[in-house]
């Protein structure tokens, strides 16, 4: 049976516009490009939430991983990678008992910087081996994806992002440097924001505060150490010069994994949203855990602005 528009001319209007505006709630398709470990394991449970509201979601992963497995809810796009196994759970758990030693400032930049280092390493050679499976980047060229997601600590997902020239959405608990401020022109004080290994509190004296400038200067010398081969590998990729900066400042949306209940506060941009909560999954806590929940966001004046992503719908 055909359908019939109703004879008065401003109702078939409502009803055409009706329809229209129907039309554009229907899922997006979202390309992700995740960082392993315990990074993917956020963006795990985003996603599967982000499934159930009807978005087609294609995952970009290595067939090398820790933790990035098939699953019914993705499309998984994998790419070979030249390492073993045993040789990424090597490096990762060389990584995580190193995490927790104790030492001087030094003594744990140094080893922080190194571990970090070869991380990177496994990173970038796991993004050259992505940028450069032509037939893989033209299938995404191909693909028409409404927006990409990725986390930032590292930029392949940004480079992607670029040349596909769609919007970014980044889910983060942090960059190395800074360079999550620097790229949004985020207030960044060093008298106010505690700078890392300082274990210092957003309470500072004016000793203190003269240590984190001091501290802040480390960063200089990590953000070269650290980012250097991608700025190379993504200008030759994009064929024009480009900087960490260039590609972070691209980012439509930057959703932080951090919860001001927990944390000290800090000065944020309009685009970036707390999104605290994530970060674990989702298991019943007993009577005792829900109370000292409670009791922690009852005392705390700054939990009302704190964001949960689960009750934001994209």
């Amino acid at each position: 049976m055909a359908l019939l528009l109703p004879s008065h001319p401003q109702v078939s209007v409502s009803l055409l516009l009706l329809l229209s505006v129907l039309s554009l709630a229907a899922g997006g398709k979202l390309l992700v490009v995740p960082v392993d470990g315990s990074h993917w394991l956020s963006m795990r449970e985003v996603l599967e939430v982000l499934k159930q509201k009807g978005h087609e979601i294609v995952i970009v992963s290595p067939e090398i991983n820790l933790q990035i497995k098939p699953s019914r809810n993705f499309i998984m796009k994998t790419y070979a990678v030249p390492f073993t196994q045993e040789e990424m759970d090597g490096y990762f758990q060389a990584f995580l008992k190193e995490a927790f030693e104790e030492g001087s400032f030094l003594e744990r930049f140094h080893a922080v910087q190194e571990r970090l280092g070869t991380l990177f390493d496994l990173g970038f050679i796991t993004c050259k081996e992505l940028l450069n499976n032509k037939e893989l980047i033209r299938y995404l060229e191909q693909s028409n994806f409404d927006a990409l997601f990725t986390d930032p600590a590292l930029p392949c997902g940004a480079i992607v992002a670029e040349h596909l020239s769609i919007p970014s959405v980044y889910l983060l608990r942090g960059i190395p440097c800074g360079l999550d401020f620097e790229a949004t022109q985020c207030p960044n004080p060093p008298s106010y924001v505690p700078r890392l290994f300082t274990d210092h509190t957003d309470h500072m004296n004016f000793l203190q505060r003269v240590k984190n400038v001091i501290f802040d200067t480390s960063n200089l010398f990590l953000c070269d150490f650290l980012y250097k081969p991608y700025e190379k590998l993504a200008s030759e990729f994009l064929q024009r010069d480009v900087t960490m900066l260039d590609l972070y400042r691209k980012a439509s949306v930057w959703l932080l994994r951090f919860d001001f209940v927990l944390e000290y506060p800090r000065p944020l941009m309009p685009n970036m949203i707390v999104v605290g909560g994530v970060n674990c999954a989702h298991k019943q806590l007993s009577q005792v855990g829900c109370a000292l929940v409670l009791i922690l966001i009852l005392i705390d004046f700054r939990a009302p602005k704190t964001v949960m992503f689960y009750n934001v719908d994209i």
